[in-house]
């Protein structure tokens, strides 16, 4: 099929339906399910999972591939075309899409359940949420807008392209990547002429892939933190954020602590990291501590377990 087959096809009118879904089934050898318009299993996307799985991913990793590989394959439903039967013209059609057209509005599930009432309207209106592309002006992170982020065009070329490599490996695919390097980086090896005395660089580009714009490190004002570390009710919660805030892993990893991770004498604390599922010890500021012994007091009145190995953070509430 010619490369620009294809390039009269309107895209400004073009809306994906909610076909497809993703399942999670709750087994570890098989976590997640991607489903097709029909109903059945995608066999050429369980092989992908079970390759990337092989790799070491994690589940998280697979579910984030698997949307972005459901959203393919919804732009090819809609063009009544196979997956092994995409070119680069319907990947070309599927990036420009991405950049120019709207993000769908979703109704949230909860809200699926409810009926259907007339938003309110007027002065006394409450707007629970700003405007996309609202600048925060706090932390001075953007809401999200209406078109895709060029990080997420950029995740989805990158899923893509991994996903046709998988199966032109195995045979089972098309002989040639819908979703192709760059032109000018095909014929070369990547870093060829590097100097060993600078970092390595980025060559391997997909031809299709946005450029992303670096990131602002994330910041919030001192004043702004005391305020909200003030509002908290409960010194768990004051334990916890002070945690976070001084050893800077992720609030999931943080989570992964026992009682014998927390080590006040040496001022660190034992997590697993996300990535590499490795045990590390990261330094704390003393004051996390201090909150976190007035927390275990209170939990611990309450029956809370005192063993070593259980669990450092607890609920409130029952269960």
């Amino acid at each position: 099929m010619p490369e620009n087959e294809g390039a009269e096809r309107d895209l400004s009118a073009l809306e994906l339906p909610q076909w497809g879904r993703l399942r999670e089934t709750g087994d570890p050898w098989d976590p997640y399910q991607l489903i097709d318009k029909d109903g059945r299993v995608c066999a050429e996307a369980q092989a992908f999972f079970k390759d990337l799985q092989a790799a070491g991913r994690e589940d998280t990793t697979l579910r984030s591939y698997a949307l972005d590989l459901l959203r393919w394959l919804r732009f090819l439903w809609v063009l009544d075309i196979r997956w092994d039967r995409a070119t680069s013209a319907e990947a070309r059609d599927f990036m420009r899409w991405m950049l120019l057209a709207d993000k769908p509005v979703r109704v949230h599930w909860r809200l699926q359940l409810r009926p259907q009432t007339a938003a309110p309207k007027g002065p006394g209106a409450v707007v629970r949420r700003p405007p996309p592309g609202t600048l925060n002006p706090v932390t001075g992170k953007s809401s999200p807008g209406v078109k895709y982020a060029a990080a997420t065009r950029a995740h989805c070329e990158t899923v893509m392209r991994t996903f046709y490599d998988f199966h032109l490996r195995e045979g089972t695919g098309p002989i040639i990547n819908p979703f192709p390097l760059d032109r000018s980086r095909q014929a070369s090896r990547a870093n060829t002429h590097h100097n060993p005395m600078e970092r390595f660089k980025h060559e391997r580009t997909g031809r299709y892939r946005p450029k992303v714009p670096k990131r602002i490190p994330r910041r919030i004002p001192d004043e702004m933190f005391n305020a909200i570390f003030a509002a908290l009710k409960y010194n768990r919660d004051r334990a916890m954020l002070a945690f976070w805030v001084s050893t800077g892993v992720r609030a999931e990893e943080l989570l992964t602590s026992t009682n014998r991770d927390a080590l006040p004498g040496e001022q660190v604390i034992g997590v697993i990291r996300k990535g590499t599922r490795d045990y590390q010890r990261v330094p704390t500021s003393p004051d996390a501590f201090v909150w976190l012994r007035l927390a275990q007091e209170e939990a611990w009145r309450r029956g809370v377990p005192r063993g070593r190995n259980a669990p450092l953070w607890w609920t409130l509430r029952r269960p």
